[in-house]
């Protein structure tokens, strides 16, 4: 069996960037107790935040949340500007034997890509896909046009494989695609019937957040909202867990 959860984490702020909520928001993500995780709007480096907060930590917020838990970890830097860079980022409890990170921006003002890791299992080889698109309809869908065309070519179709993420897909159009296209379903469809509202995290509305998996049979699947977690990112945590067919 395999866990997984993803995560929009702000870039590690609180709503309106009032507080940094770093600390709290890698215990939260520890008490999941993942196997893998795939984060959104990670900051790779800032130069100024350190100043500025007393208890910002020192290097990439990914390596502050892997920590000892997820010995693997990989960045793909995708937004860069002068104070430094964000991104999406894996976290894994298995050896990460390769990653690409793919630039699928649609235009200048947003930058988007798509991370892309091979982990190697005791048993098998999983492919992991770690995406966040962008706001605009015209634009997610080039990136999801880019997404499809990258799994044929790159990823053997009788291989695992996840892909997880901030869609931005309030319009719910993205999973009709994933199906026919690459056989790929969201995990809450499969357990639940029916896509996880995640967004805004306080009572979450939309269903902007997704895992599709190929391979794999559903166990079990929960959004992380409310309580605590709502203090935290504008998303809701997703997580899963999952069985190999």
């Amino acid at each position: 069996m395999l866990k997984i959860a993803t995560y929009n984490i702000h870039k590690g702020f609180s709503h309106f960037n009032r507080r940094v909520v770093l600390h709290e928001l890698r215990d939260r993500l520890r008490e999941l107790d993942a196997d893998i995780v795939f984060l959104q709007e990670v900051q790779g480096e800032h130069t100024s935040h350190a100043e500025r907060y007393h208890n910002y930590p020192d290097g990439a917020q990914h390596e502050f949340i892997a920590g000892e838990i997820w010995p693997y970890c990989v960045y793909g830097k995708n937004s860069v500007y002068e104070a430094g860079h964000h991104g999406n980022a894996i976290l894994s409890r298995f050896p990460i034997v390769k990653s690409l990170n793919m630039d699928v921006s649609a235009h200048r003002f947003e930058s988007r890509g798509l991370l892309h890791c091979e982990i190697g299992l005791e048993e098998r080889r999983v492919h992991c896909v770690c995406a966040h698109f962008g706001l605009f309809a015209k634009g997610k869908q080039a990136q999801t046009s880019a997404l499809i065309e990258y799994v044929r070519n790159e990823i053997p179709p009788d291989v695992p494989l996840i892909i997880a993420g901030d869609f931005n897909d309030w319009r719910n159009r993205m999973s009709r695609e994933m199906s026919g296209e690459l056989g790929m379903h969201d995990v809450f469809h499969l357990h639940g019937g029916r896509l996880a509202r995640s967004y805004p995290a306080a009572l979450p509305l939309l269903r902007l957040d997704r895992i599709y998996v190929r391979g794999f049979t559903v166990l079990h699947s929960h959004v992380h909202a409310g309580g605590n977690w709502q203090r935290l990112s504008d998303h809701a945590a997703l997580s899963a867990q999952l069985k190999s067919l």
